[in-house]
């Protein structure tokens, strides 16, 4: 039986957020209508933050009433604090992805909290989800290491998935925040975390900022990890990495695995047709590899003095 993946986009969250210029609503509406036509597992729709702290998605309500809903798509958002989760439980989201860092200097340095305040301030949004369906996830930011401190010891990831698991929450994501990961790291790692807890939903989060990004997109998947995050035209990036490309690229990510014969449920034209219009929506181009190319099977005339000489 050919192994199911499942392909979660972050564009209209992870890529819009840090864009020069703020991406109209209707147009996010439609985007993400689009993306779930595609037959994406999950899209990570926008970030109940403040709107001072990130005016790019100052229209989170809006977006999240705004779009059709596609049976057998999740639909989740970033949550920063209780008053987030309020505003996201309002909006009958079906996943809150929670954020924090497994080191110590990136977590004060980006959210201004150590990890064990962020677990602390975990704690009493779990306190508000009590009651709901909502799926609860949290995203190891730095779990392959941090662009200040270096290496981030295994154990100590360990030990935070470990802590996340205790506080109820029901997924993670191992982030590869500013590309520092390489594949035998990513195939270590990954594999312990799935030895380790069987029956938890594990997530894989790579940036190219070194140009690994698929690389250890195929090391996890090598590990046992099936489910992937991933940003239409290859958009986002993290601050702390100037000058880094973002996340790897969710078209070029399908077309790899497709090529290798794996299922991803997603349509690959359709995820291509939405990538082609990223470039006039944000106002530059795009790093997407496949969208450039093409697909692998596309092929060329041969050259005219073939035909002439024939």
């Amino acid at each position: 039986m050919t192994k199911r993946l499942y392909i979660q986009d972050v564009a209209t969250r992870d890529g819009f957020q840090i864009e020069p210029a703020f991406v109209p609503t209707e147009d996010k509406i439609a985007l993400i209508d689009r993306l779930a036509e595609t037959g994406l597992a999950k899209i990570e729709v926008t970030s109940f933050t403040s709107p001072k702290a990130i005016p790019n998605l100052r229209d989170a309500e809006a977006v999240m009433r705004g779009i059709h809903r596609v049976p057998g798509v999740d639909y989740t958002v970033l949550v920063p604090n209780v008053k987030g989760c309020e505003r996201a439980l309002a909006c009958e989201v079906d996943e809150i992805n929670l954020v924090m860092s497994a080191s110590d200097t990136h977590g004060l340095a980006n959210l201004r909290m150590t990890p064990e305040q962020s677990l602390e301030q975990f704690k009493a949004i779990l306190e508000v989800t009590r009651g709901s369906e909502v799926f609860v996830n949290a995203s190891l930011s730095t779990a392959f290491g941090c662009p200040f401190e270096g290496e981030v010891p295994e154990p100590r990831v360990h030990e935070l998935v470990q802590r996340l698991l205790d506080i109820g929450v029901q997924g993670v994501t191992l982030c590869d925040t500013t590309g520092m990961a390489d594949p035998a790291q990513v195939e270590r790692l990954c594999r312990e975390v799935l030895e380790r807890h069987p029956q938890v939903v594990f997530t894989a989060h790579f940036h190219n900022t070194r140009g690994m990004g698929l690389a250890n997109a195929l090391a996890a998947l090598n590990a046992g990890i099936d489910r992937f995050d991933a940003s239409l035209g290859g958009l986002g990036g993290c601050p702390y990495a100037p000058g880094a490309s973002g996340n790897i690229c969710t078209e070029d990510l399908v077309h790899m695995f497709q090529r290798m014969g794996l299922d991803t449920g997603v349509d690959l034209d359709r995820l291509l047709a939405c990538a082609a219009s990223l470039p006039e929506l944000v106002g530059h181009e795009i790093p997407g590899a496949i969208l450039k190319a093409g697909k692998a099977a596309r092929r060329y005339p041969r050259p005219a003095w073939m035909d002439a000489t024939a």
